[in-house]
């Protein structure tokens, strides 16, 4: 038997099991929970796949079965050719297509469409969503197109390069795209599902999204104007320090650049609208500064920081840290052998800095302001804390869905808005930068020292840097401190009660109670948190690896597409999952499955592109010679690549654990009573006016991710590369070419 027929087997004989033995639907309380096995396998709810067709009238699932049994014989009756390779495609193809299709068709309470019900009549019985069973069964189908386009010579002949290519198109069409047209769909939808453009039509020319009257001075802007001019003056501002900061950090003799480098740290292990927090504290009607100040000038307490103005503020600070790690590598990378040549052509320190390095730092450039539009445009916490009646298209979202407006069809309009702001801005930077070519590092020895920066720019970017870090310090100041005093503006008292009241723990005779209130949500967040990290590592590294090492049609377009969910804002990915998983074929909000997928799928770009950076470094003989000695792709992929991507892997499962821990505008709408998340639960003590237990959470989130980080860190280890100290003429080749690069 070969390799071929034992994989065939184990598929079939998997989605045998899935038919015969798995509970077709969703199971209320999960699959896990076991309390299904009382009434398995006869009942109703319960059923297997083929006793739901045969006993509960669910005949449309024979044809399910059929495909399977087709898939049995056509293994039974062929050998390993590529006949059998193109009647296995088209089996798979058929059994996910109908699948898809008929989980998308009948509902709870028969057919989905119309067209279906006038062709087909009405009928008896309706059907929940798809279970374990009827999931399994998909996978299983997935794998037979796979394994059928394997043995037609697809990839070599190589069966799991073509299942994880299939399974990863499959997933990200599930998870990314489906969602967002759900929440198309849903714009045109009435409360009952039944179609009805007036909403959509009423919304989009809604002059309180779309009014200028702010540009001719008649009033205030609609909230997407409003929205577009905060996210532009955002990146402009974050881009513009962060540059500032780079060059401060590579470009001169400051003598406290780590320093600069730990405070870029602070803010990416922040909740998202903790700044926000500590500036209320700060500059709020009874903030330090703002009580100084009228205590010792007698100035009027004012709410400005209420409004545009401190979301702006709020949104650099945050912001600012991710554009200065974009910049420096950029700014280091810069060819110092150009800057000396534009010196030695008689051109000025400024001349030079103007015309020659700043242009050479336009892809940087770029990316910073995409990032700083992006996270502004998505950012949830901080206009819900500082926006006052400033409202921004995030937040008038979340208030579309939960607040007294209860209108799916305006919030869908909304994030439709979002997401067409966002796209564009993500579009218009490759446009621009697609075919500039801004290489500096090529393989010839560059070690020149960088030109000094004009004395002008050099005083501008200290006066700028200096007061803004001394800024940070104290706001993260506020943030320790803010912890530990009772009521802040009103009784500045050092006191523990917050903390006691957050993570409070009692001894019992049965062991240990956790009578804070933020455990339950704590305990969720570490745990989601954890699932969601490592699988975002595997799911980013795996599609990297398909993306450099691979050759197969439409990769260009497989890579925009992964990349493009990147430009896809944390509030639409919410909205969207909400419109698509709350009916059948998947129903999963409410349940932890919703907020790992969003989190798996969310934060995949940024595995993907950091495992694109590490794989191009290793060269492509490694797996060569792994091939050649007759291992197979698998094999050659977790014994030689793996090991070499240990940088690549920390910061995928590192980025990922703390984007699950600190993000918010997704997942405020899709957390339950069950499954609260730590920034979810953090927001709602801020309505509730409790600031005190709100930033001692905070704080402990802080510390938990600083340990947990280290933690990854130990675990996964640094990646070692032996080099021979020979001379280049006896090594090998591959060392070599380590020793010249």
């Amino acid at each position: 038997m070969t390799i071929s027929d034992r994989r065939l087997d184990w598929a079939l004989g998997l989605g045998t099991v899935a038919l015969l033995l798995l509970p077709w639907y969703r199971i209320e309380g999960g699959f896990f929970g076991l309390s299904w096995l009382s009434d398995f396998p006869g009942g109703t709810d319960v059923a297997p796949g083929l006793l739901q067709a045969v006993l509960h009238g669910r005949w449309w699932l024979a044809i399910a079965i059929l495909l399977l049994v087709a898939a049995i014989l056509v293994r039974s009756l062929y050998r390993q050719s590529e006949q059998r390779g193109r009647m296995l495609t088209w089996i798979g193809a058929l059994g996910i297509l109908f699948l898809a299709l008929q989980g998308l068709a009948i509902g709870f309470s028969g057919w989905s469409w119309t067209i279906t019900e006038t062709i087909f009549g009405t009928l008896s019985t309706g059907q929940p969503s798809m279970g374990t069973g009827a999931i399994t069964l998909s996978i299983i189908f997935i794998l037979i197109f796979s394994f059928g386009r394997a043995e037609c010579g697809v990839m070599k002949g190589d069966a799991f390069v073509v299942s994880a290519i299939t399974l990863l198109v499959f997933l990200v069409a599930v998870f990314v795209f489906y969602p967002i047209a759900s929440m198309f769909v849903g714009a045109f939808q009435d409360f009952d599902g039944s179609f009805n453009p007036d909403g959509f039509l009423g919304n989009i020319v809604d002059p309180s999204i779309w009014s200028l009257n702010c540009v001719i001075g008649e009033g205030r802007c609609g909230v997407a104007w409003r929205t577009f001019f905060l996210a532009i003056m955002t990146a402009a501002g974050s881009t513009l320090l962060g540059l500032a900061f780079a060059l401060v950090a590579t470009r001169t003799g400051f003598r406290f650049k780590k320093g600069l480098r730990l405070l870029t740290i602070l803010p990416i292990i922040t909740p998202p609208f903790v700044v926000g927090l500590a500036l209320t504290l700060l500059f709020g009607r009874a903030g330090l500064v703002t009580v100084g100040l009228s205590d010792m000038f007698g100035i009027e307490p004012s709410r400005w920081l209420y409004g545009l103005t401190g979301i702006w503020i709020a949104q650099v600070l945050s912001f600012t840290p991710i554009s200065f790690l974009v910049l420096i590598g950029v700014v280091e990378g810069v060819s110092p052998s150009m800057e000396e040549a534009s010196q030695t052509l008689r051109a000025d320190r400024w001349r030079t800095f103007w015309h020659v390095s700043l242009p050479l730092m336009k892809p940087g450039l770029a990316n910073a302001f995409l990032i700083g539009f992006i996270e502004s445009m998505a950012d949830f916490g901080n206009p819900l804390v500082l926006g006052g009646s400033h409202g921004v298209l995030s937040t008038e979202i979340f208030f579309a869905v939960v607040g007294s407006q209860n209108d799916p069809s305006r919030a869908a309009v909304l994030a439709i808005i979002l997401l067409c702001f966002t796209l564009s801005a993500f579009l218009a930077q490759r446009l621009w930068l697609g075919r500039r070519n801004f290489a500096t590092v090529t393989g010839k020895g560059d070690n020149g020292v960088h030109a000094a920066m004009p004395r002008s720019v050099a005083i501008g970017v200290h006066a700028v840097v200096i007061p803004w870090a001394m800024f940070t310090i104290v706001v993260y100041g506020m943030i320790i401190a803010g912890g530990f005093m009772k009521t802040w503006g009103l009784d500045n008292s050092f006191t523990l009660d917050h903390y006691v009241r957050a993570f409070s723990i009692s001894f019992a005779g049965d062991g240990i109670a956790w009578t804070g209130v933020a455990w339950n949500s704590f305990w969720t967040t570490i745990k989601i948190a954890l699932i969601s990290a490592p699988l975002t590592a595997a799911v980013g590294l795996m599609t990297a690896y398909l993306i450099v090492r691979q050759r197969f049609a439409g990769r260009e377009l497989f890579e925009f597409a992964l990349m493009m969910s990147f430009a896809i804002p944390g509030t639409v990915i919410g909205i969207s999952y909400i419109m698509a998983f709350n009916l059948p074929p998947l129903e999963m909000t409410g349940t932890a499955a919703i907020l790992i997928a969003c989190f798996v799928f969310r934060n995949m770009p940024v595995g993907v592109r950091g495992g694109v950076a590490a794989m191009k470094q290793l060269d492509q003989s490694l797996d060569e010679a792994s091939l050649t000695l007759r291992a197979n792709s698998f094999r050659t992929l977790r014994k030689v690549i793996l090991p070499l991507l240990r940088p690549a892997i920390t910061a995928a499962l590192v980025y990922s654990f703390v984007r699950a821990i600190t993000s918010i505008s997704a997942v405020i709408f899709l957390v339950s009573a069950e499954h609260n998340m730590a920034t979810s639960y953090i927001v709602g003590l801020v309505e509730n006016g409790e600031y005190g237990v709100a930033i001692a959470y905070s704080s402990a989130l802080i510390v938990v991710m600083i340990a947990v980080i280290a933690i990854f860190q130990l675990l996964v280890g640094e990646r070692r590369l032996r080099r021979a100290n020979r001379i280049a003429g006896s090594m090998p080749l591959s060392v070599a070419k380590e020793k010249t690069a």
